[in-house]
């Protein structure tokens, strides 16, 4: 077994090339500690510098067979750590613009659908309003037709009336609550 420590940088790509793992792992023993005191300066993080620098590693042995010059080992894994880091603060920005984004939405969101239940409050007041402004008849029939959901022979039974009153009375409260509703629909759509 060779001693891989006296290999130049050109032998050790060239032999990482043919999927020699103790290649691999002297160009990682070689350089993993002077990439992760680069990369720790540079993020300040230790555990994410070492992250960073296990993918970097990780994706060296996956592409080994990509076309590497070893002219220069150094200088490429440096590359590929400033790379790494600069992609990584890169991903931090987007997240962070992502992050942004949706606090506004959330609270946009949060103000149009306070804003839409304060409306719709409004709305089932004036309704209810309307409602028992109505004839005490027609409110009567009204009430149980879209309250209580009667059909008209249920009314008609229960108020001892027909069923063609019933239906009268119900269209009438529609009409009137509609001409009623119309004045707040109009504001309503104003803003």
């Amino acid at each position: 077994m060779s001693d891989y420590t006296k290999y130049p940088d050109v032998e050790l790509v060239r032999l990482l090339k043919t999927s020699d793992h103790a290649a691999f792992t002297e160009i990682y023993n070689r350089y993993f500690y002077l990439l992760y005191v680069h990369a720790v300066k540079k993020l300040q993080d230790e555990d994410l510098a070492k992250d960073l620098l296990h993918e970097l590693f990780t994706k060296l042995w996956v592409r080994r067979e990509w076309p590497l010059t070893a002219e220069n080992l150094t200088g490429y894994l440096f590359t590929l750590t400033r790379n790494r880091i600069l992609d990584h603060f890169s991903h931090q920005k987007v997240k962070a613009r992502y992050m942004d984004s949706l606090k506004n939405y959330m609270t946009i969101w949060s103000t149009s659908r306070t804003d839409a239940l304060v409306r719709e409050n409004d709305l089932n007041a004036l309704i209810n309003k309307e409602i028992d402004a109505m004839p005490k008849k027609m409110r009567a029939i009204f009430v149980l037709s879209r309250r209580e959901q009667l059909t008209y022979t249920e009314i008609a039974e229960k108020l001892n009336t027909n069923e063609n009153n019933v239906s009268k009375q119900v269209n009438n409260g529609i009409r009137l609550l509609k001409k009623k509703l119309s004045i707040f629909f109009h504001f309503l759509f104003l803003f």
